[in-house]
């Protein structure tokens, strides 16, 4: 996979992380509608639980999921109708697409990848950003850039993708479409949103949660997906070193959305995009990849680990 070739340059963004301690997201990077550090009600964190398990699932072979065999996550969404899956979990990541009816909504699922390769991708002082292809993203001012691994994945499945979302809109009249992922599924995911908002009508309900996600872009990239998706939750996980990688200092920026899960019992909404001032909040409370613990990656997320097939 693409992010296999970017390891030797770990040591050098570690250097950069740490002289990136004291970094503060200018103001024009704090665009959200949550204004203060916001404690989630259990009800409302009980309600993310569904989408941990559509990114668990993506995990899963195409085989496995076609069958919808995929032990108790796939028992817990016993509703759900899969129509396109794909990928082989090497030169493409796995992906699926399906029809939920308790949501009326069309979900799109991308598989992540290991702590370990995540990290190193993303540390990558190469990894630079790149303009979206005008083709997928019609309309997107030129200031736009995203990470240049992530767009050519996501280019690698998003024709298909979204030939099959318009046909599950269709048949099933769906009102919304969701995209979901964990690690690098969720960089793909967010991507996806933005895609999915330029190419479908704007009657089509645009919704993302992602879990654990890298930094996608620069901070036109977060304006614009900002503009577009209102409803957006990107989970983080405690410590999770992922969410402050790649740097400000190398041109990138958060969209708004985040939930931190501080402990088991305590959730919070977060405001801002790349907001560090807040002791409550992935960026000030991770700091630096060796304030963090890359197994938080894994989960728990809602009492979910996410990294593998479940049995």
């Amino acid at each position: 996979m693409f992010f296999l070739s970017f390891a030797s340059s770990l040591v050098l963004a570690c250097i950069l992380q740490v002289a990136a301690v004291s970094y503060r997201a200018p103001p024009a990077m704090r665009r959200a509608d949550v204004s203060v550090v916001t404690q989630m009600s259990s009800t409302d964190v009980a309600d993310l639980k569904p989408y941990a398990e559509f990114a668990r699932i993506a995990y899963c072979s195409p085989l496995i999921v076609e069958g919808w065999k995929c032990g108790k996550s796939c028992e817990a969404l016993p509703d759900f109708k899969v129509s396109l899956t794909g990928g082989n979990d090497n030169s493409i990541q796995y992906y699926y697409v399906g029809y939920w009816p308790t949501k009326n909504t069309v979900v799109v699922a991308h598989e992540g990848t290991d702590p370990t390769s995540i990290l190193a991708v993303l540390t990558d002082a190469n990894g630079l950003v790149e303009h979206l292809d005008s083709t997928l993203f019609p309309g997107v001012n030129g200031n736009v850039k995203v990470h240049s691994g992530f767009a050519d994945e996501h280019a690698k499945t998003a024709s298909a993708i979204l030939k099959e979302v318009k046909s599950l809109i269709s048949q099933y009249n769906a009102t919304s479409v969701t995209l979901v992922g964990h690690s690098l599924g969720a960089a793909l995911a967010e991507i996806e949103c933005v895609f999915m908002a330029l190419n479908l009508p704007s009657n089509i309900h645009i919704k993302g949660v992602t879990y654990g996600t890298p930094r996608v872009g620069n901070p036109a990239w977060a304006a614009l997906f900002d503009s577009l998706v209102s409803d957006f939750k990107r989970v983080n996980n405690k410590k999770d070193i992922v969410p402050i990688v790649p740097g400000p200092e190398l041109g990138y920026s958060h969209v708004h959305g985040e939930v931190h899960i501080i402990s088991d019992d305590q959730v919070v909404l977060c405001p801002g995009d790349d907001d560090s001032t807040d002791d409550q909040c992935t960026v000030k409370s991770v700091p630096n990849i060796f304030a963090g613990n890359i197994l938080d990656h894994l989960g728990p997320y809602q009492g979910i680990y996410i990294g593998y097939c479940p049995p």
